[in-house]
């Protein structure tokens, strides 16, 4: 899944890169670019969140046997935004939380490339 996910067009489009893929510990960083924005500064919270759910996916999908399922989604994500990525990378770290039968909990955290909390995610992740 590391080796795929980036290259799905959606996220290739963003240029998300793996810095960690371990069972259950996920860390993605996301390069700045100006058109991913609100003011040519802040990274728009839409693109926060999708690399958030990325990662969260990632961190389910890291520790999964395969032979229970291929097919995933996310089912629920909830955000809390706290500050902003002002002209920097942004590095998210997903951890799962807890495994059951089909379903997977994350805990996403963004932060900026000093280290300062920019959102913090809770995620329910299905892969059937």
């Amino acid at each position: 899944m590391r080796d795929l996910m980036p290259t799905t067009p959606f996220l290739a489009g963003l240029g998300i890169v793996f810095e960690r893929y371990e069972p259950d510990d996920v860390v993605i960083r996301l390069p700045f670019r100006e058109d991913l924005t609100n003011d040519g500064t802040y990274f728009h919270g839409g693109v926060i969140a999708s690399v958030m759910d990325t990662a969260g996916a990632a961190a389910a999908w890291s520790n999964h046997d395969f032979d229970k399922g291929m097919r995933a989604s996310t089912v629920a994500m909830s955000i809390q935004y706290t500050g902003a990525a002002k002209h920097c990378d942004l590095l998210c770290h997903a951890r799962t939380a807890r495994r059951r039968k089909e379903l997977t909990f994350t805990e996403i955290t963004a932060t900026d490339a000093e280290g300062n909390i920019v959102a913090h995610a809770v995620q329910t992740y299905r892969i059937v």
